[in-house]
């Protein structure tokens, strides 16, 4: 039995290992045929490679804590329930399409950023990266300052989601909004993109407004400060942009 399981091993079915001694007892109790005890032997290889995966893609995505939709608090937040858990089943992921999560500070939008993130990774087996938008700025300009530049945007192209926090709550130079301008576009229509905005900062209207109001779904986490800040009432509603 433990030859089998160092063999196991050594070829990297690590499952198979584990699940030997139970299967050969088992098989050994209920006279199970060779295709049956081959069929318990693929399955628990499958099941363990399925939780490292998803184990590695929790780990390379790089939330900054654990957010799910349980723990929301929709009694006080001004938003459309019904269209977060839309969201929340992630078919906008598949078509490659876009949102933006606007509203003041602490009003939930990181939590629904992350928790769409971690239900990508876990419920439909999807690539994600979670990056704050200074730190993707400074990512992006260290890579040119090494003659690296477009590398970072080749490989996210092959991301299935790009969770980009904070947009315009730090500022960041002129070059650097170039770039990660440059990067967004790269990614349109290739890899989805969610982004939170709080509405109070008002330069984000004048650098991003325009280009985020034709490619990307608005939805509104505090309807109030959006009213406040001058954003259009249909995006407070929760509703898409034609």
């Amino acid at each position: 039995m433990h030859d089998l399981m160092d063999a196991f091993k050594a070829l990297g079915l690590h499952g198979m290992a584990s699940a030997w001694p139970e299967v050969l007892g088992t098989a050994r109790m209920k006279s199970l045929d060779h295709e049956a005890v081959l069929h318990q032997l693929i399955k628990a290889e499958t099941a363990q490679r399925e939780v490292r995966s998803m184990a590695y893609q929790m780990r390379v995505a790089r939330f900054p804590s654990h957010r799910d939709l349980a723990g929301f608090d929709f009694a006080h937040a001004q938003l459309d329930e019904a269209l977060v858990r839309q969201l929340h089943t992630l078919r906008f992921v598949e078509s490659a399409h876009n949102v933006v999560l606007v509203g003041g500070p602490g009003t939930g939008k990181t939590h629904l950023a992350t928790s769409l993130g971690i239900e990508a990774i876990r419920m439909h087996g999807k690539r994600v990266r979670f990056f704050s938008t200074v730190e993707l700025v400074n990512a992006l300009e260290l890579e040119k300052a090494q003659s690296k530049a477009g590398q970072l945007a080749h490989r996210l192209m092959y991301v299935d989601l790009v969770i980009l926090d904070e947009l315009g709550y730090l500022p960041f130079t002129q070059s650097g909004g170039a770039m990660l301008f440059h990067l967004l576009s790269k990614l349109y229509e290739r890899t989805s993109v969610v982004i939170t905005v709080s509405a109070r900062q008002t330069h984000v209207d004048r650098r991003w407004r325009p280009w985020l109001m034709i490619r990307y779904r608005w939805v509104a986490s505090d309807a109030a400060a959006v009213l406040q800040s001058g954003w259009p009432c249909a995006w407070a509603a929760g509703s898409a942009h034609p």
